[in-house]
Formats: C-alpha cells, structure tokens, sequence
C-alpha cells in the first residue's frame, strides 16, 4: 500500500454538510462540519456520514472504463450477496468458519489439477491477499531451500534471483525486503521481456531461483517458460546447478489453462516448483485475492510453515498477515463452481475476442504501431506511427481521460526507454459495445491531436500515475 504523511497545515479543513443531510432539521445537520484529518467530537448521523463519503467518490474514474487496472470490476450479484454475507468472517479462524476453511482448501486442490500437477493431493498451496503476497511466498521459499542446500556457505554468499526486467514491482520489493540480489535480464530490441539463455546465463551457485511470467504487464506477452526449464536443463547438464523456476502466472495462470491448452508451461514442466495467481484478475473476482502452490511437500520448506494454536486448534499458515477477511475465497470458489472449465473458458475467450478486435480497430486508424495485438493476455501495447510527430501516447491518454476513459502511457524499462507506449487490458465487462464507445472517442480526439504543432507534453513522471 501507499505511505501517507500527515496533513499540512494549511490543508486541515472541514467538510461541507449540505442542510438537507440532517435527518430531520435541515439546520440540525449543519450545527457542525467535521474535520477531514482528525477524528470529529462527536458522532454524525449515519445518513450524513454516508452522504459525504459518497460524495466525494464521485470523483473517483468509473472502475468499469479503467483499461490500465488488471483487476476485476465486475461480477454477479449473486456473488456480491455471498461476499456480503461472509466480509465479517475472518479467514484464519479455521476453526469457528470450518466451511470457509473446506473451501480455501477446494480451490487450491481445484488450481492444483488446471494446472497439471504431478499428484494433485500432494500439492501444497494457499490464498493470499493478491499476487504480490502470492510472490513473496514463493519467493521465501526458494531462498530458504537454497539456503539449506548451501548451508555452509550461507549467510556468508549473497543469494540473488534471475527475473526479466519486465516483472511487476513485488519482485524487486521481495529482493530488498528479503535481501537477495535481482538479476535482471534487459529487452533488447522488439524482445519485451526475459531471454531464457540470457536468464542461464545470470545463473550462478548462488541463484536461489528463476522467475517467468506468464503475461507481461508491460505488452501482456506470455514469457517462453518451456524454453526457460529447457536452457536450465541444459545449464544443469553443463554445470550441475539445479535452478528451480517459479512461474508468476498473476494473470496468465488463469488464461492460459482454458485458450492455451497445448502451451506447457506449468507442473507438467518438472523444474517449475511453484506458481502464483491473481484471483482477483483473470480469476473473475473482486481484490483483493490470490493463491500460490508449490508442485509438492519438497518444494515448501516445512520450517517455513507456523503450526499455531490458535483458538482451540492447530492451524498451520504460511502468509505475510493475519487476519483477513473470508469473503474473496467464498467469491473465488463461486466463480469456480458457478463456471467450470466450459465457463472459464467462453468469458476468457470472449475477453480475447474484444481485445484483439479492438487492436485490429486502432491500427486501422493509421496513427498508431501495434507491439502486442491481445492474442496472449487480452492485453495489447501501442505506440505512436513512425511518421506521427503532432502528438504523443501521453497527449493521446491525457485527451483521452476526459472523455472518462483511463488508459496509462508510460516508458519501458531500461535498454528500451526511448520507448513509450499506450496499454489497453481488456476485462470480463468490458464488452464490444463498450470497446465501439472507445474506438469513437478515440476517432473524435485524433483530427484535434493531428493539428497539434508538436506534443505537449512536460514532465512525463507527472503525466501519468502509471508506474508498474
């Protein structure tokens, strides 16, 4: 999450309380403002208070038209009941919600099977609050394995972890926080993400690990895992160094299994020892959650796991938190149960379906060179034509904001910064009409932004709260 300072003093204010909020003198609900940065002295109404809050939401962009988030904006209202009814359950307390706790269990034992696990029943795995905790685990678990096997050398070596330069944030925070050294392996040229010999070659007897991603954040591709456990088959064979390889499936974990079938990359591949997914983004449920397994018992070091008693029964946990609420699993197994295998795949395939057609439309404006065409995630990168001098994608994503439409512009990492882009992520609910309303905007902006003498744009950190 964010870090916030505490207010200026020049931004301690109080709140303007319409007359009509007063339950049932108009003057009653202005005998005080409340202030926006200290606790009030008193309580409201809970009408007022809801109207304020509400208020000011207003403001917030309308979830359903964000095309830079991956997460999901919309399900059914059954399965907004179900959440309701389960947000005052807390998840670690197995014992007191035993059913909540039987159905964490029956979708990791669901997960284990898409992904072809080796023995299903012997896959170890967990929710989460969302990737990134998702990440962080599997993270732990490989430098501890490492850490065994390299038991007297270690604390003195300095593992490190081989990732491409395109993976999302946490696994940069993991290595500070957790002290290990990220290896990254640069784009080069029209290559966006990692190189499975050039990660091989950043190997070393001090690699606790090799991350792949399966849908890049940056253009949505899918990183060649395969190809990956090959090279370091080959590295083994050459060296001896036996480098597990986790798979950061944060949305293509829950694409791949129903579009892709014939694509290996997960447990069928035997040095892939642990995956992570978000359910709260292709998984087709409301954040924050999400799961990681490892292939089996060996690939989850037991020390790693707290045996807790707590509240009148053993409990083992692996997670970064505590306390959480129940709902987004009850959510997750509904979407499981409610779609099956035939579900997943029609909404997946639909999504695809809205994505690649919508990057079809937009390269048929002429303005714009496609980098991905939504055919692997449903989520496409562009940057402006070549011979386009009169605007930029920050001037394209600016015009387009106010038109309600939130789409990042941002640079690539390092050895390919003199490129920025536009992203589109495509969603369950975001649906053809709505992909017609954007391609209309769009064509309403670009004779206004073909007049321009040059792009506008300043500072290009400011432009955009993009930033991952």
């Amino acid at each position: 999450m964010a870090l916030h300072k505490g207010p200026a003093k020049h931004e301690e204010r109080t709140m303007s309380v319409n007359p009509f909020f007063g339950e049932a003198n108009p003057v009653g609900g202005m005998t005080e403002a409340p202030p926006t940065h200290r606790l009030p002295d008193a309580p409201l109404p809970p009408s007022t208070a809801y109207q304020l809050v509400h208020d000011e939401l207003m403001l917030d962009g309308n979830s359903r038209l964000n095309l830079a988030t991956f997460v999901t904006t919309w399900m059914e209202p059954e399965a907004a009941v179900l959440m309701a009814e389960c947000r005052d359950k807390n998840m670690i307390d197995k014992d007191e919600y035993p059913r909540t706790a039987e159905l964490e269990r029956r979708c990791v034992a669901m997960l284990a099977d898409l992904w072809n696990a080796p023995d299903p029943s012997a896959a170890v795995g967990c929710s989460t609050t969302g990737s990134s905790e998702a990440c962080m685990l599997a993270g732990m678990a490989l430098k501890r394995r490492w850490a065994t096997r390299n038991a007297d050398r270690y604390p003195g070596a300095r593992p490190n972890l081989v990732m491409g330069i395109n993976v999302q944030v946490c696994w940069e925070k993991f290595c500070n926080f957790w002290e290990v050294e990220a290896r990254q392996v640069p784009m080069e040229g029209d290559r966006y993400h990692l190189a499975p010999e050039a990660a091989a070659e950043l190997c070393d007897e001090n690699t606790i690990g090799v991350v792949g991603v399966l849908g890049s954040t940056f253009d949505g591709s899918y990183e060649p895992i395969a190809a990956l456990c090959a090279a370091l088959d080959d590295l083994q064979e050459r060296t001896g160094l036996d480098i597990p390889v986790h798979v950061d499936g944060a949305s293509g974990a829950m694409v791949a299994p129903f579009l892709d079938e014939d694509l290996v990359w997960d447990f069928r591949l035997p040095r892939v020892a642990s995956i992570n997914t978000s359910g709260h983004k292709y998984g087709l449920v409301y954040p924050g959650v999400g799961w990681a397994l490892w292939r089996d018992r060996e690939a989850l070091p037991e020390e790693l796991v707290f045996r807790v008693n707590y509240l009148g029964g053993e409990m083992p946990t692996f997670a970064l938190n505590f306390s959480r609420p129940g709902a987004q699993v009850v959510a997750q197994y509904y979407s499981f149960l409610r779609l099956g295998r035939g579900g997943y795949r029609a909404v997946q395939q639909s999504t695809r379906n809205v994505a690649r057609s919508l990057a079809e439309r937009i390269e048929a404006l002429g303005d714009f060179r496609l980098l991905t065409r939504g055919d692997e995630l449903p989520v496409f990168a562009l940057t402006t034509a070549d011979d386009v001098k009169a605007f930029d994608v920050y001037d394209v994503s600016r015009r387009l904001r106010e038109h309600g439409w939130l789409v990042p512009a941002y640079t690539f990492p390092a050895n390919r910064e003199d490129l920025s882009v536009l992203r589109v992520v495509c969603r369950n609910g975001f649906s053809h009409d709505l992909a017609d309303l954007f391609i209309d905007d769009l064509s309403r902006l670009l004779p206004e932004l073909r007049q321009q003498q040059g792009p506008l744009t300043g500072d290009r950190a400011t432009e955009t709260g993009f930033h991952h």
